[in-house]
């Protein structure tokens, strides 16, 4: 997908990553130990193929209605006709229990010529869309509607950290923590880190409307998984590891197109370089992240059952995975990605020479980030098939830490084309 799905790809990020990446159930005071929310209100104005002249408004805050939680909500509009609204709250503890969080999303939009990696083009009735081997002008254009929510429920087990430590402050100073102690690290769950049971029940409507093709595509279950958050400072990361493991299960109740069952497992691991003139942090950051369906089939007049949406499952391309390819550019029954980034955080920041702009940005630091990624997708999960005939994706991001959230923009080139991608966040754990 590219138009229209980039442009929901900068809000989904926004509302879903929003200051903090993964579970990190953390506080963040200023030098002194001092805490207070952190508001952010801003117009924001866009354009592009889908939207045409766009205008949005975000309102989002850090710190309420708890110290460690957020709250977000945007809504969007365009020329074109394609409009979308979206809130979400995240680490909202819940009063029954003190190791019990939620994290809900509401999204509702409404998109005009959405670009959908879905087989129904004419011109290539012989091929599947999205496959490794695909063209790509194999894809359908359409308009129609995407709703969806989820509500995740994370439960900190007492083990770690987590045994004796449920929220964890750090002192900030121009947005990186002060170290007043050493990194603990260990590869013992048992004495390291946070780890969380989750669980997210889902529901995702999509509907696409074009001269050839008229869908309806709707999913509803469950994902259940384990994370361990090993790591020093969740928002931005210099030490550590974290891994997650993760089922979803589509049952095929209730309104659901059809029922299915995926497999991901995910790795991230960052090495503090040190500092060097004129830097104040480097960080090399890694991803390893694979995927798998088991209910995938073919049948024998060459349809497929039983497998994941073409948004969902072993997908990778847009603002996560293979950033310079379009959003699900590429999906089958497994995939394999590897991403490499160079976190670089200059002295330099701008921003600091206006009062009058950084009482509404925030801005207090600055961050440049070359990155090299790697994957696949396959019709069977095979080392050996996933490793040959690879794409690959380069690029150079800019961030900013405002007001508590990260805030990139990544530029990325492929062999099929160049991306500019808008998002909240780091990418690897979102």
């Amino acid at each position: 997908m590219s138009a229209s799905t980039i442009t929901k790809g900068i809000v989904l990020s926004i509302c879903i990553l929003l200051p903090f990446s993964a579970e990190a159930l953390e506080i963040l005071t200023d030098k002194h130990g001092n805490t207070s929310s952190q508001p952010l209100s801003l117009p924001y104005a866009f354009y592009n193929e889908s939207f045409g002249l766009a205008a949005g408004y975000v309102y989002g805050v850090v710190g309420k209605p708890q110290p460690q939680s957020s709250l977000l909500g945007t809504v969007m509009a365009g020329s074109q006709g394609s409009a979308m609204g979206f809130l979400i709250g995240k680490d909202l503890r819940l009063p029954w229990s003190e190791r019990l969080f939620l994290d809900p999303v509401i999204s509702v939009g409404y998109f005009r010529e959405n670009d959908l990696y879905i087989d129904g083009n004419a011109e290539y009735a012989n091929s599947r869309s999205g496959s490794n081997d695909s063209d790509a002008d194999d894809y359908v254009v359409g308009n129609g509607w995407d709703n969806f929510f989820r509500l995740k429920f994370k439960y900190l087990l007492p083990v770690g950290e987590g045994k004796d430590t449920i929220i964890t402050y750090h002192k900030i100073d121009r947005g990186l923590p002060i170290q007043e102690k050493a990194f603990q690290f260990s590869f013992n769950p048992f004495t390291s880190g946070k780890s969380f049971l989750e669980m997210k029940p889902f529901y995702r409507s999509q509907s696409v409307e074009s001269d050839t093709l008229d869908r309806d595509i709707q999913t509803n279950g469950i994902d259940t998984g384990l994370y361990w958050d090993n790591r020093d400072f969740g928002p931005n990361p210099s030490q550590g590891f974290s891994a997650r493991f993760k089922v979803s299960r589509d049952f095929g109740g209730l309104d659901s197109s059809g029922s299915w069952t995926n497999m991901d497992g995910e790795i991230d691991a960052y090495f503090s370089l040190g500092k060097i003139r004129n830097f104040r942090q480097q960080v090399l950051a890694l991803n390893v992240w694979t995927s798998y369906s088991p209910s995938w089939s073919v049948q024998p007049d060459g349809t497929i059952a039983n497998r994941p949406p073409a948004y969902t499952g072993s997908t990778l391309g847009g603002i996560w995975r293979m950033r310079g390819y379009p959003s699900q550019r590429f999906s089958d029954k497994a995939a394999i990605y590897y991403g490499a980034e160079w976190r670089l955080i200059p002295e330099w920041n701008p921003f600091t020479k206006s009062e009058w702009l950084q009482r509404y940005v925030g801005v207090q630091w600055l961050q440049i980030v070359p990155f090299a990624e790697i994957g696949r997708v396959s019709p069977s999960w095979n080392l050996e098939d996933l490793h040959q005939d690879m794409k690959w994706s380069l690029g150079v991001g800019i961030r900013a830490w405002a007001k508590g959230i990260v805030a990139r923009i990544d530029t990325a080139y492929s062999d099929e084309d160049f991306k500019i991608q808008m998002m909240v966040g780091h990418p690897f754990q979102f």
